[in-house]
């Protein structure tokens, strides 16, 4: 499975990755984890060098991104954007003190 890792920080967010994908004509799921959101979406047919580009001009935003290829036909492109982690002073939550 070819996978592109990338530095977080980017600022992108999943919903515009899906949005973006969405408006090139491919059919999205968004799925939200507890440390991040996916976005998945399939690949039709034989998509043109030009709709390549454009996905992945959409895909390299995100943290990670991928493309499982399941069958001759079958692709899956996806991406995972990582949410932000809370500095160590916010991790417990508000503070109990008085």
């Amino acid at each position: 499975m070819p996978c592109a890792q990338f530095g977080s920080g980017s600022g992108v967010s999943a919903g515009s990755i899906a949005a973006r994908l969405s408006a090139l004509g491919l059919s999205v799921r968004v799925e939200e984890h507890p440390r991040h959101t996916s976005v998945e979406a399939e690949v039709p047919g034989e998509p043109s060098a030009e709709l390549w580009r454009e996905v992945l001009d959409v895909v390299a935003e995100a943290d990670q991104f991928g493309l499982l290829a399941a069958s001759l036909n079958g692709r899956t492109l996806w991406a995972v954007v990582r949410r932000t982690v809370p500095s160590t002073g916010d991790v417990g939550g508000p503070s109990r003190q008085r």
